[in-house]
């Protein structure tokens, strides 16, 4: 196996394990505490990583990407957070909202230009589907 593989695959391991852990969180606080619990959780990450970030020859665009980034990311994991304060099942709400990439898809193919072929289309269907099919919930 390759180590692009390995590590993608431990990646969404550990995603998976943080689904788990959103939600019980979420039984015990608010959407916003638990966000900013989360947030501690990656400052107590920083050391792991600022030695290989190369920070002093970023640029200011640069930089304000990743704010950027970090903002979106953080209000759009807030709101998973609210959706399971809200009643969600992390066995639906965390699939669901995984289905992401298709929103970089629509806004790679308009703002960078990057064009999908016939399989990748269908891949695209095929998670809509998946995605309809996850958010489909009986009275029972």
């Amino acid at each position: 196996m390759t180590n692009w593989l390995q590590l993608a695959l431990l990646a969404a391991a550990l995603w998976g394990i943080v689904g788990l852990l959103q939600k019980l969180g979420s039984n015990r606080i608010n959407a916003s505490s638990l966000l900013i619990w989360v947030t501690v959780g990656y400052l107590l990450a920083i050391p792991l990583f600022w030695k290989g970030a190369g920070l002093e020859t970023l640029s200011s665009k640069a930089l304000l990407l990743g704010v950027l980034a970090g903002s979106v990311n953080g209000v759009g994991t807030w709101l998973l957070f609210a959706a399971f304060e809200s009643g969600a099942k992390a066995s639906v709400a965390v699939p669901l909202t995984a289905l992401y990439p298709l929103v970089t898809v629509a806004l790679a193919y308009f703002f960078l230009s990057e064009r999908l072929d016939g399989l990748q289309w269908f891949g695209v269907f095929l998670a809509i589907c998946a995605g309809g099919m996850l958010s489909y919930e009986t009275d029972h």
